[in-house]
């Protein structure tokens, strides 16, 4: 039996990517931070359609709390098949008011937090013969948004990260890719008015805006093609390009 964590897995891209494991088969463990209330509506949301995830509590900017889920983890399975390091947080602010504190926290979450998951399953990945690391990434980290420095700079620093490790790590069959997003229909773009998601939903070439189901899909397209490595693959209908 296949395993896969996905952090930040409760709610919007993550809650997707979790429940398209699940239909595929895939024992899935569920990260969350600090909203335990959304963490077991969506366990027992996925329990009704005769799915058994498991939830493990972290903050994946915390090396401390990263290690000591990947051991519980560890202790339930003894490999790691798929890890989607799907937890972030956004930021909109111009960068006269965006403040130290802030810019540490983006990068804690969105940088920070996938170096650590990932430097905690390195070994564990190689010693089973190989596995599946895939990244989520952001259309901003590729071109950029106003107001949204901290956040294009924190997903641009993934996807160059993707790319190194994916290389540093071919060699024992561990895969390494980004998944890219872009305009998604989350939480995340909530604060954007309908004249601004009309005019976002004009410059998509598709003529919608995208679904945390459409990041799914990438996702295990990726967990399972053993001859990719190191791939940005944008989800986003064309946006951007």
């Amino acid at each position: 039996m296949k395993t896969a964590l996905i952090t930040g897995g409760t709610k919007g891209i993550g809650k997707a990517v979790a429940l398209a494991f699940l239909q595929q088969g895939y024992e899935v463990v569920i990260n969350y931070h600090s909203d335990e209330e959304t963490a077991l509506a969506t366990q027992e949301e996925f329990n009704i359609q005769g799915y058994c995830p498991i939830l493990l509590r972290a903050d994946v900017s915390d090396e401390m709390q990263v290690r000591a889920m990947f051991r519980e983890f560890f202790g339930i399975y003894n490999r790691l098949d798929v890890l989607v390091n799907n937890a972030g947080i956004s930021l909109i602010r111009v960068i006269q008011d965006t403040a130290q504190s802030d810019w540490d926290k983006v990068f804690g979450v969105n940088v920070k937090g996938v170096f650590n998951c990932c430097r905690a399953v390195a070994d564990k990945m190689i010693g089973c013969g190989g596995g599946s690391i895939i990244n989520i990434g952001s259309i901003w980290g590729e071109v950029g948004a106003s107001c949204e420095a901290a956040y294009s700079a924190s997903k641009g620093a993934v996807i160059a990260f993707t790319k190194a490790l994916a290389k540093e790590l071919a060699p024992s069959k561990v895969r390494v890719n980004c998944v890219s997003p872009g305009v998604i229909d989350t939480s995340m773009n909530s604060h954007l008015t309908g004249e601004e998601m009309e005019q976002l939903i004009e410059s998509i070439p598709v003529g919608r805006i995208g679904y945390p189901e459409d990041v799914a899909k990438a996702c295990l397209y990726l967990a399972e093609a053993d001859y990719v490595t190191g791939e940005v693959l944008s989800v986003g209908g064309g946006f951007g390009k």
